[in-house]
């Protein structure tokens, strides 16, 4: 029963840094394509000054 116990405590650890690592990415992802929106709409031309 002890060795039942002790696989069951091995397997339900957090072995490196999955969920981590994926949550960074995606809000680096986020921030790269905010970034990116914020810096190309100044490059709209809105004014019609022929």
């Amino acid at each position: 029963m002890p060795e039942i116990v002790t696989l069951l405590a091995a397997t339900s650890d957090q072995q490196g840094p999955g969920d981590t690592l994926r949550i960074v990415l995606v809000v680096s992802m986020v921030g790269v394509v905010l970034l990116a929106w914020f810096l190309l709409r100044g490059y709209r031309d809105n004014d019609h000054n022929d």
